[in-house]
């Protein structure tokens, strides 16, 4: 089986069609990738071949979030219908929404990762304004013309649904990382968190705020400028670290005893997987998808109640015995995000997909481990 993914090389869905990729290629999918957003480093030019792309097509159009991408979006179409006709593929797997409307030859999976529309109402308490009406238009269309629309959750899926369904067939499957990559450690006297500094979904000014009560010292990674507009954010209390390669990541996790993340929107959240399989006792944000992913084996905080957040990390940090059973059943509950039960689902939806462009994939459920 053949399949051109569209990637983009700016954020968490570069590393989930890294690990997609590579375990698709352990049982015989070939994947071309696509990119866009960015221009393609060298270094993930390197980890997409070794992870097993088969192909590889760079672009640097803009992504359908950026301002004024329409111009772009409508190049970046016709560039993806070529490629299309030279791989000649079994599937278009699409990992962002306005090209589902392109008349493809092939069937079509889409995967919603994360959304304007939901970000805004998360983020913001409000819904998304009037500047932002084509957006909404087009993502809907291509949305709905897709033949299946996957979101990591059922919490996103209802999101998904809420703002631009009904779709034609939809379902969540689990998002995924490779546990041989991290060490699980007991860790240093130290709190990580890593994300996009410049986004207030990932909530980091609440744990700027808070870090002068927290008895350890906390350390942030992550680009502070924005990739759009250029906007740097500024942080007083909390060591920043600067974006960072997947091996120093990895390090850094294998060092913290903790990883919080308050998040106010979190459509899954790879950089909380990597810390549960890290043996790093997480506190979160007390959100939907948060919830329905971790509920029983991390801490939860209201994200607009910073105090709420250094008191559970205070917890944490004083009580040796509640930070191992935390950690603990995070270490558990991350190990059941594995990449060949993930690959499996999205190659049984190929398969469907290819047969007759109907299928709702059963999405594996997560078993109970309680703190």
């Amino acid at each position: 089986m053949r399949v051109l993914m569209t990637t983009d090389c700016v954020g968490g869905v570069w590393t989930y069609c890294m690990e997609l990729v590579r375990a698709l290629h352990d049982i015989g999918v070939e994947t071309a990738l696509a990119t866009m957003g960015a221009p393609l480093t060298a270094e993930q030019a390197r980890t997409a071949l070794a992870a097993g792309v088969w192909d590889l097509f760079e672009s640097d159009f803009r992504l359908e979030w950026m301002s004024d991408p329409w111009d772009d979006l409508e190049r970046a179409g016709d560039w993806l219908l070529d490629l299309e006709r030279e791989v000649e593929p079994d599937v278009v797997h699409l990992n962002s929404y306005v090209h589902g409307a392109l008349p493809w030859a092939n069937p079509t999976l889409m995967v919603g990762h994360s959304c304007v529309l939901s970000w805004w109402q998360a983020v913001k308490g409000e819904a998304a304004p009037a500047e932002w009406d084509r957006y909404r238009d087009d993502v809907q269309a291509g949305l709905q013309a897709a033949d299946l629309v996957i979101a990591p959750t059922n919490a996103m899926l209802s999101s998904l649904t809420e703002h631009y369904g009904p779709f034609r067939s939809a379902a969540s499957i689990l998002n995924c990382r490779d546990g041989r990559q991290f060490a699980p450690s007991s860790g240093r006297p130290q709190v990580f968190s890593m994300g996009r500094l410049w986004d207030p979904a990932k909530n980091i000014a609440a744990l700027d705020e808070i870090a002068p009560q927290v008895g350890w010292p906390v350390r942030v990674a992550g680009s502070a400028i924005h990739p759009d507009t250029g906007g740097e954010v500024q942080a007083r209390n909390v060591e920043m670290l600067g974006p960072l390669q997947p091996p120093e990541v990895a390090r850094e996790l294998s060092a913290a005893a903790i990883y919080a993340l308050p998040a106010r929107y979190e459509p899954f959240g790879l950089s909380i997987l990597e810390a549960a399989l890290s043996g790093c006792a997480l506190v979160v944000g007390n959100i939907p998808t948060l919830r329905e992913l971790w509920d029983g084996a991390a801490l939860f905080v209201d994200p607009d109640e910073p105090q709420e957040l250094a008191e559970a990390l205070t917890r944490l940090i004083e009580d040796d015995v509640l930070r191992a059973s935390v950690a603990q059943a995070a270490l558990q509950r991350g190990r059941q995000f594995m990449p060949r039960r993930t690959a499996e689902a999205y190659a049984d939806s190929y398969a469907a997909l290819q047969r007759d462009r109907s299928v709702v994939p059963v999405r594996a459920e997560l078993q109970e481990v309680s703190v």
